[in-house]
């Protein structure tokens, strides 16, 4: 089945994107990483950009044609930009001061927010499975407080910790924006992933000049290798993921659920290669977020 390596490769990918931003902010300016990596994102897009204003009708495919868009719909984009600017520096300093076994852990419970926004602001009621499913991811959460507190992490006062719970909420907003603009608005994916990609970097410049103004002296910005795979890992992504939602066969519900297994990418890495602690205890608490998205995904 293509669209299940499609989903594992995408995963796989999603794991090295976060990889990539533990890297890239360990010991280093946090909006500078976040504006040089958006900008090189920009400009991977930048010349499709171009190419479908010189010559539309010679673009190969439509996977990545680009459609001019209205002022209106330019602005419902640049918003999608605003959500997923602030949903990445809240991550983005998260992961600075986070070990990366305990930060990809809490963004994987990604599914448990969504159903809670979607339950508040538009009327839906879990069933029975999707109850089950959060609890599941509740309990293995305050499991991994408990794990937290072994390396002096309090889930509960913690602002890093509060900054991620932060960025997996706005990042859930921003996916249930998604399938508005998708199905509702009718934005291609090629012209909303091209525009939203390219107006997130004005969204970063407010807190890059902040950090230039007051902060750069206590907090230089380092560049290095990693900064620049950020936007290419996501961009490549989400092509992965976009491609496997497109076969005709494909369950969204299998997709979904294989794309949290990212989170074992970057768990493994932050255990084995930067030698965080606590492996089978966290282990133990990765494995019942899992069981809660599956369960989420599959039975809810």
């Amino acid at each position: 089945m293509t669209w299940i390596l499609l989903s594992l490769l995408s995963a796989g990918l999603l794991g090295c994107y976060d990889i990539a931003k533990k890297i890239s902010v360990k010991d280093n300016a946090v909006p500078a990483v976040l504006l040089a990596s958006v900008t090189v994102g920009a400009l991977v897009w930048l010349p499709m950009l171009i190419w479908s204003v010189l010559a539309p009708e010679s673009q190969p495919i439509d996977l990545i044609a680009i459609r001019p868009m209205t002022w209106r719909e330019h602005a419902l984009v640049a918003f999608k930009s605003a959500l997923v600017a602030s949903s990445w520096t809240f991550s983005f300093f998260a992961l600075k001061h986070l070990p990366l076994s305990i930060a990809a852990p809490i963004r994987s419970t990604s599914p448990l927010w969504t159903i809670v926004i979607a339950t508040v602001w538009f009327n839906e009621r879990p069933n029975v499975w999707q109850w089950v499913g959060m609890t599941v991811v509740l309990v293995a959460f305050w499991a991994f407080s408990l794990v937290g507190r072994r390396e002096g992490i309090r889930f509960s006062g913690n602002r890093w910790v509060a900054c991620m719970v932060l960025a997996t909420i706005t990042g859930a907003i921003s996916a249930i924006y998604d399938k508005y603009l998708l199905q509702t608005e009718r934005i291609p994916i090629a012209t909303l992933q091209a525009w939203f990609t390219i107006d997130l970097v004005p969204a970063m410049l407010p807190a890059f000049a902040w950090w230039y103004r007051f902060d750069r002296h206590r907090n230089p910005f380092q560049w290095r290798r990693s900064v620049a795979w950020i936007s290419p890992l996501l961009l490549i992504t989400d092509f992965a993921y976009f491609a496997a939602v497109s076969d005709e066969r494909a369950l969204i519900s299998v997709i979904s659920t294989l794309r949290r297994c990212s989170v074992i990418v970057a768990f493994l890495f932050g255990v084995r290669a930067l030698g965080e602690k606590q492996f089978f205890a966290k282990a133990w608490c990765v494995a019942g977020i899992l069981m809660g998205a599956v369960i989420l995904s599959l039975l809810g």
